[in-house]
């Protein structure tokens, strides 16, 4: 909205306002935009959480030294999500209508997060809404934005089947099309990147430092998808929409989180609560989705992954042998009970994070 006020109208009077239809130009200031309202903010929100007295519950069988942890701040998230929201309005072009599908995704599962954390505060337990509960939330809003993406999804040229169809790291030339299953598999992606962004917040500063990894990325690689020098350079969809979109959208998520993780890094003065997690990992499937990157999200996001499936073979070894395999899941616990002090896992994981980004860059070259 600012920048069609100051493109559309002013450029005739002051030429050098025509910067602002470059998408990298204006994806830069994003970035600012949402980090100064996010650290502008911070504070404020933070003395307003304790006010209400909304504070974290930890569960009791959880590490021992997160115990201390217990009252800090949490629904952090709202501070996240706000600034995105500010920063996207300002500096995208708002007759695209794919900022509205994203501006949907992260409002859908940041409501549904906060009525998770909301839930926690009025048992006063760290078990908020019900499993299943969640779970059928969190596909109902996924299931309306895959739908919407296989009817009106971006198209390659006259191509319809762009829309269904999937790019595959390392691949030239494989480009399977879904069809109507794309569907379902772009539901799976958006509410599986979701839970399990919420898995890996655990630990202080290590959920949103590993999120603006991957939303750096894949806002690296919409920006080439939506450039026909580039995209045919590479051989990846050519998706002019995406350039706006993702680009926009994630450049004002790596600002907002980088606010947000001035005030969440160790020790950490707020939590970003399912609030945060929850929208944080749907928008990343969302975007991922949206460039036709999901596989990719899958090697950047590679810590995501291994989060998730150390819960799951836990507890799957647990119930069929009753052994654990690790000694607490998540496996960032795994670490940190084995020793290693929390602000070490942290940075070795955001260490893992950032050779993640270099492969999966690399991939779009090695086909």
């Amino acid at each position: 909205m600012f920048y069609q006020f100051l493109y559309e109208n002013l450029v005739d009077i002051f030429s050098p306002f025509n910067v602002f239809r470059y998408i990298s130009f204006r994806a830069i200031y994003a970035t600012a935009t949402s980090l100064i309202i996010a650290l502008v903010l911070g504070p404020f929100m933070i003395r307003r959480l304790k006010q209400l007295r909304i504070g974290e519950h930890i569960r009791e069988e959880g590490p021992k030294d997160h115990q201390s942890k217990a009252g800090t701040p949490t629904m952090g998230g709202v501070l996240i999500i706000v600034s995105v929201l500010i920063s996207v309005i300002f500096w995208s072009r708002l007759d695209q209508h794919y900022i509205y599908l994203m501006i949907l995704a992260i409002l859908w599962f940041g409501g549904l997060g906060f009525l998770d954390d909301y839930s926690k505060l009025i048992k006063q337990q760290s078990l908020g809404l019900r499993g299943w509960h969640k779970i059928g939330l969190q596909t109902i809003g996924a299931l309306a934005i895959a739908a919407y993406l296989y009817q009106w999804g971006p198209m390659q040229g006259a191509d319809p089947a762009t829309r269904t169809s999937l790019t595959l790291p390392f691949f030239k030339d494989v480009q399977p099309n879904l069809g109507i299953l794309f569907i379902p598999f772009a539901t799976l992606v958006i509410v599986g990147a979701s839970n399990a962004v919420n898995l890996t917040d655990g630990m202080d500063g290590l959920a949103i430092g590993c999120t603006l990894f991957v939303a750096g990325t894949l806002g690296i690689v919409g920006y080439m998808t939506s450039h026909n020098e580039i995209a045919a350079y590479l051989d990846i969809f050519h998706l002019p929409v995406s350039g706006e979109v993702a680009t926009i959208f994630c450049a004002s998520l790596v600002g907002a989180g980088l606010g947000f993780l001035w005030y969440n890094g160790h020790p950490a003065q707020v939590f970003m609560g399912d609030t945060g997690s929850l929208a944080l990992g749907a928008t990343l499937g969302t975007v991922a989705v949206l460039i036709k990157q999901e596989f990719l999200l899958l090697i950047v996001g590679a810590i995501f992954v291994v989060e998730t499936l150390s819960v799951i073979i836990q507890v799957w070894s647990y119930r069929t042998f009753g052994k654990r395999v690790f000694k607490m899941s998540p496996i960032h616990y795994h670490f940190l009970l084995s020793g290693w002090k929390e602000s070490k896992v942290v940075i070795r994981f955001w260490i893992v994070g950032l050779i993640l980004v270099l492969i999966a860059l690399s991939t779009l070259k090695l086909r």
